[in-house]
């Protein structure tokens, strides 16, 4: 097996995250892991097993499917769905400074 850092931050990811996050079914990430494309180690979660798989790898598996057009729409995506994401995390953290803020306010200055 090649030198692959499973331990450096971000340099894995799981079968179905890997799925998701390149737009890839969990059947194509499967056949990629049958044919030795991909390298994995059985990792679990909560009793479930899962396979943990090497980021760069999932990424040139889907160049190889698809091109780099579809790589970088899928770049595009994930930047956009995680701005939207801390968009919605941002909202509830001021709704809560407001409501916490509501009786401070009533008080006198």
């Amino acid at each position: 097996m090649p030198d692959i850092q499973w331990s450096a931050p971000g340099a894995t990811l799981s079968h179905k995250n890997g799925a998701k996050e390149f737009g890839l079914t969990e059947d194509e990430v499967i056949r990629a892991i049958k044919e030795g494309t991909l390298h994995y180690q059985i990792a679990h979660a909560h009793g479930n097993p899962y396979f943990r798989v090497v980021r760069e790898e999932v990424e040139a598996l889907v160049l190889t499917l698809y091109g780099p057009d579809y790589v970088n729409q899928q770049q595009l995506k994930k930047r956009q769905d995680d701005i939207d994401r801390e968009i919605r995390k941002l909202k509830r953290r001021i709704k809560a400074l407001e409501k916490e803020r509501l009786p401070l306010s009533g008080s006198d200055q």
